[in-house]
């Protein structure tokens, strides 16, 4: 009776240490991948930082709206980074922190663990006395191998209620905290990720907003200087022949010019009219 007891026991024992185990394996591997998760994100939001101070320096040598749109969405980014380095900070506090201390609460378990197993190590060792005393010795010896192994047992029976009492604790808190944790980084990723939502949404348009058609026309007119159309003219009118100059001269100074321009030139008609009615007059 005493032995199926305790071996019982010890098949409940081994249970609990198997899920002591298993939370020391999985809550382990779970808080380095969170932490690998942070770290990234934290050399996420470094990254990001480089590129703002890259578009910035960019956009300075740029035209009025291309620079203007640019700095915008670099002001934009760089809160994002803000909000980015928020999640960063939370996440360490919320998610990592609480799976990194199941480190100290599974030493703990694993104490109580080992207190459970010395004391029934204990009384099997004085039910094995026990049962020797009994077949060597039928005297009164039995007596005191018997008193020792009530003691024991009841040692034994004590610490095992302990075990299941902390082990239930321990249980019950650990899916709470499972819940928590999980609860935490979902809240925090859905802040986060609503807050990029609303900045993407401001630097997307901003980027709308660059006016192609006038950062054109300034990038044109920076390609001539301002008294480049004057020069060009005198160009051309240097270009032209001498009597081409004298004409434009006299005939593309005004109305009154041009008419007396064009008076000129019929008196000049008429003259030469003249002068063939007096050759034609001195041959006949």
């Amino acid at each position: 009776m005493l032995r199926r007891s305790l071996e019982n026991r010890d098949a409940q024992t081994r249970q609990l240490q198997d899920a002591v185990t298993n939370v020391e394996k999985h809550f382990g591997e779970l808080c380095q991948i969170f932490a690998a998760y942070v770290r990234k994100t934290a050399r996420l939001r470094d990254k990001a930082d480089l590129l703002v101070n890259e578009i910035n320096m960019y956009a300075s040598t740029e035209t009025p709206n291309l620079k203007q749109g640019l700095k915008n969405f670099a002001d934009e980014f760089a809160k994002l980074q803000d909000y980015r380095q928020a999640e960063v900070e939370r996440l360490e506090a919320k998610v990592v922190e609480p799976l990194k201390a199941y480190g100290t609460i599974v030493k703990m378990k694993r104490d109580d663990l080992k207190a459970t197993l010395t004391a029934r190590n204990r009384e099997a060792k004085q039910l094995t006395q026990l049962e020797r005393t009994r077949q060597r010795n039928p005297s009164d010896r039995h007596v005191i191998a018997e008193t020792e192994l009530q003691r024991a047992t009841m040692d034994a029976t004590r610490t095992t209620r302990h075990l299941e009492e902390t082990i239930d604790n321990f249980e019950k808190q650990k899916i709470k905290d499972i819940k928590g944790v999980f609860s935490e980084f979902i809240t925090i990723e859905m802040l986060f990720h609503g807050k990029a939502l609303e900045v993407y949404t401001a630097a997307y348009q901003n980027i709308q907003k660059i006016d192609e058609e006038e950062d054109l026309e300034v990038f044109r007119n920076s390609l001539y200087p301002p008294d480049y159309s004057s020069r060009l003219d005198i160009v051309r009118a240097n270009s032209k022949s001498p009597l081409q100059r004298s004409l434009s001269t006299k005939c593309v100074s005004g109305t009154g010019q041009v008419s007396s321009c064009r008076l000129r030139k019929d008196q000049q008609d008429d003259d030469e009219e003249d002068e063939d009615l007096d050759v034609t007059e001195e041959e006949n």
